[in-house]
C-alpha cells in the first residue's frame, strides 16, 4: 500500500532510525506495516557480536513508528506534523527477532482524544508474537530542521 519512498513523506526518521519499510494495510483504525531485519542494520554489530538479536527497543520503535503512519496518515497538513512517543505500558517481549527475519507490525487504535492518540501494538514474525504493547503519542507541530 505504502513503499519506502512514501513513508519518507509521512515520517521524519530517517537511516538508521527508519524502521518501517512498507505498509500492507492501512484503514482510519489499523495498519500493518512490515520491517525486513537485515544482518548489515547498525546495532547487530554490538547487540550481540556472535549472536545478533534486535533490541526490544527497536521493535517498539518500529511499532511507534508504523503507527505514526496511520496517525498522520488522514491529516491534510502531516508534512507539518511530527508524532511524538508518550508512553508505553504493557510491554513484553516474546522471541527474540534475528538477521532475515520479517517483522510484521500491527497496530489498532484504542482511543484518540484530539492530539493523543492510544494504540494497541504487536509484532509478529510469522505466526509468532514476538512482541506486545500499548503505546501512546502526541501529534504536535513538526519543528522547521525537520523539512
Amino acid at each position: 500500500m505504502l513503499n519506502i519512498e512514501e513513508i519518507q513523506k509521512i515520517l521524519p526518521h530517517r537511516y538508521p532510525m527508519l524502521l518501517v519499510d512498507r505498509i500492507v494495510e492501512m484503514s482510519d483504525k489499523r495498519i500493518i506495516g512490515i520491517k525486513n531485519v537485515t544482518f548489515n542494520e547498525p546495532f547487530f554489530q554490538g547487540h550481540f557480536p556472535g549472536n545478533p538479536i534486535m533490541p526490544g527497543v527497536l521493535i517498539v520503535e518500529a511499532m511507534a513508528q508504523c503507527g505514526g503512519v496511520l496517525a498522520l496518515g488522514a491529516i491534510a497538513d502531516r508534512e507539518r506534523k511530527v508524532v511524538l512517543f508518550t508512553s508505553i505500558d504493557d510491554c513484553r517481549f516474546r522471541v527474540q527477532v534475528t538477521p532475515g527475519d520479517q517483522l510484521r507490525l500491527e497496530l489498532d487504535i484504542l482511543r484518540q482524544r484530539g492530539n493523543v492518540i492510544k494504540m494497541q501494538g504487536q509484532a509478529y514474525v510469522g505466526d509468532r508474537l514476538v512482541a506486545q504493547a500499548v503505546l501512546m503519542c502526541s501529534i504536535a507541530d513538526r519543528p522547521a530542521a525537520y523539512a
